[in-house]
């Protein structure tokens, strides 16, 4: 079944603006993370929160993302639907954010949660059906869609579907993809996600 994306302009710079930076985002993680065992996710949280700091320390963009970056002409605005609790979020968020800061300003990147905002995952769903995540949404200086990218990147995109459709898990084997890949797929879609 697909869901149609009956949403406005209007409808996403309402999500815009309720959207928190990702200064916000790491406190709301850290608290979440302080609840321990009153939180759904507790399992998840710890090992999401060391992956994604690593990232933060650690990740340098290489020079073709940081060429496309620099080529940016005109201010953006990206929208990313996303969870503490997703392990993809982890390994995504944490470069999303440094392009944003790299660009000096030009890209207004903003976070918001995927399970308190049905409808907007509802409009960006993967293959017609499933509320993956994260979701990067392009917006125009009016607010409509310019473009998306997620959940992941292809090849590991392709491994999930592979081991979904054997009925079998895919969390530890998508997580050593990513790292053996080292970022370097998602930057690939990146600079094709900021020069398409």
């Amino acid at each position: 079944m697909t869901i149609l994306n009956t949403m406005t302009a209007l409808d996403y710079k309402a999500y815009f603006d309720e959207a928190i930076n990702y200064t916000d985002y790491k406190a709301n993680f850290e608290q979440e993370i302080a609840l321990g065992d009153e939180s759904p996710f507790a399992q998840y949280l710890p090992q999401n929160w060391s992956r994604q700091s690593r990232l933060d320390r650690k990740f340098k963009l290489n020079d073709e993302l940081i060429e496309a970056i620099d080529s940016i002409e005109n201010p953006k605005k990206w929208l990313l639907i996303t969870e503490h609790w997703c392990g993809d979020a982890s390994q995504i968020n944490p470069i999303i954010n440094t392009i944003a800061e790299a660009s000096k300003g030009k890209i207004d990147l903003r976070f918001t949660y995927r399970d308190a905002n049905v409808e907007l995952i509802d409009a960006h769903l993967t293959d017609g059906r499933s509320r993956s995540i994260p979701i990067l949404i392009e917006l125009d200086e009016d607010y409509n869609v310019v473009k998306t990218y997620g959940p992941r990147p292809h090849e590991a995109q392709l491994l999930v579907q592979e081991l979904l459709a054997n009925k079998e898990s895919y969390n530890i084997p998508l997580h050593t993809w990513y790292a053996k890949d080292k970022q370097k797929s998602l930057q690939d879609d990146l600079v094709n996600f900021l020069w398409g």
